[in-house]
């Protein structure tokens, strides 16, 4: 489906509303950038139509946008391969395209989530995939995105971060354009836990808007969420002040308050009294504080970091816990200093 390769070719792993949305936006930064669609009739119809209809309809891609559904041809002389798969599918789709890699290649994360099981940020599960070949050079971007609102040309901000200063500028100079800025940032952990962890913090702002509350319970929820990302955040090396920026204050913002947030709408609909396999068999695209809310309080455990949000929404999500109650429990515990 696609001419020869280039050197600086991109290659995007991941054809739902938000790879879609980074091939739209980053199509003027590259010659040719081939998206790898992982359902082959959808990939029949995007190269007929130029559109995603199922995960992002009416948006035209770009003609230096081909769709591939065969690894060998998505990779193929790519220079950065970005990752936009689920949290859940990191670990296969790598082990699937490990042949077709190589050290040469600058890897980007653009998954937000955590492993279930292994406990693993995605950057951590990619290196751990791809280091028994060659030791793989990784950055991770995350922020406020709505895929919607970046393929239409909204001005946007996220960071891009990565322990290497160089790889992050790199990946920096290439991607940001007039309407998609990147800041770059020494800290994948605090990035990594922002983009994950809000996404839990965001069902119980749906709970909230769901059960009729106002104003001060979000702003007390996302307050009181942002401190629990914090904490755990730095528990696992990350930096303060990462989760004050765009991947941490900013996304949550963004997934707490935002009509297009799935996660905040499965929150929504639990508190109107909807069960959990109703809401996740209706949506077509994955609503990833899901399965991030087990892995979340987990790895709060693992690291002894208090975080009763999560605590609670994993209860309500796991065991049927009612939503009023959920926030009964909250308002509940035992008084301390903020």
């Amino acid at each position: 489906m696609s001419g020869g390769p280039q050197v600086n070719d991109l290659a995007i792993v991941g054809a739902g509303s938000w790879g879609t949305a980074l091939a739209i936006v980053l199509a003027p930064r590259f010659p040719h950038i081939r998206l790898w669609v992982y359902e082959k009739d959808l990939a029949e119809r995007m190269c007929a139509t130029r559109v995603n209809d199922l995960y992002l309809p009416g948006f035209s891609l770009p003609a230096n946008v081909t769709m591939e559904t065969e690894f060998p041809a998505a990779l193929d002389g790519a220079a950065i391969v970005l990752s936009v798969m689920p949290s859940h599918l990191v670990r296969p789709i790598y082990g699937q395209m490990l042949p077709c890699l190589d050290p040469s290649m600058v890897f980007v994360s653009a998954t937000k989530g955590l492993e279930n099981g292994t406990l693993l940020r995605a950057s951590e599960t990619i290196r751990e995939c791809v280091s028994g070949s060659f030791e793989p050079r990784v950055a991770v971007i995350s922020g406020p995105t709505f895929a919607r609102e970046v393929a239409r040309g909204d001005p946007t901000a996220l960071v891009v971060a990565s322990t290497d200063a160089s790889l992050a500028a790199t990946v920096q100079a290439s991607f940001s354009g007039p309407t998609f800025r990147l800041y770059t940032s020494p800290d994948p952990a605090g990035v990594e836990i922002g983009g994950a962890v809000k996404n839990v913090v965001a069902i119980g702002a749906g709970v909230c808007h769901g059960l009729g509350l106002g104003s001060n319970t979000q702003a007390a929820l996302i307050t009181r969420g942002l401190a629990e990302m914090t904490r755990l955040a730095m528990a696992l090396g990350g930096r303060p002040q990462t989760l004050a920026g765009l991947a941490g204050l900013g996304d949550l913002v963004l997934t707490c308050t935002g009509e297009l947030s799935r996660n905040r709408t499965v929150g929504l609909e639990l508190a109107r009294g909807r069960k959990l396999e109703e809401i996740v068999s209706s949506m077509k695209m994955v609503a990833e504080g899901i399965k991030t809310t087990h892995a979340t309080v987990d790895l709060a455990r693992r690291h002894a970091v208090e975080m009763p949000i999560s605590a609670q929404m994993f209860e309500m999500l796991n065991f049927g816990l009612p939503p009023r109650e959920a926030i009964r429990r909250l308002m509940e515990r035992t008084l301390k200093g903020e």
